[in-house]
Parts: structure tokens; C-alpha cells; sequence
């Protein structure tokens, strides 16, 4: 899979609409990025896991993190690049953010703004970034399976999570037991 390095950094903060299953490929940035959901549902995938955004999380991910994004159902994506020097969290890995109400309204404002050399527009990112720090951590990470066969049902899984089988079928498919699997 190839792998793509989003530059200049002014990338790293855009409003999009990504339509149901659509996905972003494999990228880094040199950057920290907040990525938020205003509408639908968005997977975000590292090596490590994958992490779900509905409307009311967004997802921290460090600079130089290798990750790609999949919507579920038709989606707002809302992304916001943070300096490296500007770091609020502390934090190395990804990790799912809580979403208030005027976090929320940062985050749409500050992605949607076209220019974001103005004092407005740094004083608005100033304001997004003290908010952060006192934003709590949400369990929402899927790790990323170890086991060939799992990996196998999981990727069935991700690329039709309406998929209907059962465990037994799906393990089957896979070469794997149900209760190997489970």
C-alpha cells in the first residue's frame, strides 16, 4: 500500500464531504491532526488499530503517523493540523477525543476557515488548542488483530460490515473454528 506524505501543511486543515465508503489512503503529516466527524461516522486505521468517530468524538493523531480514513454513511470530514510545537495533548499514538458543544463549533469554524495566516484565525486555533487540553480521552480503539485468520474476518468484516454470516460461517471462510475465533 502506498504511503503519502500530505505538503504542504495548510493540507491538514480542510472541511470535505467523503459519500458512504469512501476512504482517504494511506498518508502522514508533519503535523498533529485533529479529525473530526461532523455527520456520519469515520474509521480511522494505523498499524496499531482503528479508531471510530461518530459526531460527538474526533481522533488525535500524532505527526508523522501513518493512517487512512473510511466513511460510514455520507460524512462531514472536519480536519485540523496542530504544529508540533503546539502540541496540547502530550500524546504519541492516536487516541479518541470527547466532543463538546464549543469544541465542536471550533473545530467546523476553524477547518472551514479559508485563510488561516489572520489573527482571527490564530486566536480561533488558540482557543481550539486550550479547549483540548481539557478534553477527556474516550475508549474507542479496535486493536489491530494479530492472528492471520482473524485478520482475514476482520477485513471481510470492515469492507462489508453489514456482512450477516455467522461466526461459524465466517470463520469457515477464514480457516478458522467459531470457537477458535471466539
Amino acid at each position: 500500500m502506498p504511503v503519502f506524505r500530505h505538503h504542504p501543511p495548510h493540507v491538514t486543515t480542510i472541511t470535505r464531504f467523503l459519500p458512504q465508503g469512501a476512504e482517504v489512503t494511506a498518508h502522514h503529516h508533519d503535523v498533529h491532526q485533529i479529525v473530526y466527524a461532523g455527520r456520519g461516522v469515520l474509521t480511522v486505521t494505523t498499524d496499531a488499530g482503528s479508531w471510530v468517530t461518530p459526531a460527538t468524538r474526533a481522533i488525535w493523531i500524532p505527526a508523522g503517523t501513518v493512517h487512512e480514513h473510511r466513511a460510514h454513511g455520507d460524512t462531514d470530514l472536519h480536519t485540523v493540523g496542530v504544529p508540533p510545537d503546539a502540541d496540547p495533548l502530550g500524546l504519541d499514538r492516536p487516541a479518541v477525543l470527547a466532543v463538546g458543544p464549543l469544541l465542536r463549533e471550533l473545530i467546523i469554524a476553524y477547518s472551514g476557515t479559508g485563510s488561516r495566516r489572520t489573527q482571527e484565525a490564530r486566536r480561533l486555533l488558540a482557543v481550539l488548542l486550550d479547549q483540548l487540553r481539557h478534553t477527556p480521552l474516550q475508549a474507542l480503539h479496535l486493536p489491530r488483530a494479530r492472528d492471520p485468520r482473524l485478520a482475514a474476518v476482520c477485513a471481510a468484516l470492515r469492507a462489508d460490515p453489514a456482512d450477516q454470516r455467522p461466526l461459524a460461517a465466517l470463520g469457515a471462510a477464514a480457516g478458522a473454528s467459531e470457537r477458535t475465533l471466539a
